[in-house]
């Protein structure tokens, strides 16, 4: 479950956020996780709970934001979403496209402390 090492990652990150702050607890770490990044969230939320026992983290949320996939269409010269990941064509004009601008990322987008 590599999960696991993700969530310890995202928690690290927010220790060291809340340690620089100078802030006792991390109420709640926004994450952006998309579509294509290989990841469980219901795995990466239960993950994170284990991770953060005795840290400042312990007893926060993680907010999952799910990035959906979009990619740039060159004959319509326009970023155009997916509504799946099964066809990576332009859903407007049906061109096939590899340039995946959106949909692989995990990211910290926030994070909620108390003081």
């Amino acid at each position: 479950m590599h999960e696991l090492g993700l969530a310890r990652g995202i928690v690290d990150l927010a220790q060291a956020a809340a340690e620089e702050a100078a802030v006792a607890k991390v109420a709640a770490v926004h994450v952006q996780v998309g579509r294509l990044a290989g990841v469980e969230a219901g795995a990466l939320l239960f993950s994170f709970d284990i991770a953060a026992e005795g840290t400042r983290v312990a007893g926060a949320r993680l907010v999952i934001t799910e990035v959906p996939v979009a990619i740039w269409c060159g004959a319509c010269n326009a970023e155009r979403e997916l509504v799946g990941v099964n066809r990576f064509r332009c859903p407007v004009c049906e061109t096939p496209s590899g340039d995946i601008r959106r949909g692989k990322e995990l990211e910290v987008s926030s994070i909620e402390v108390e003081r």
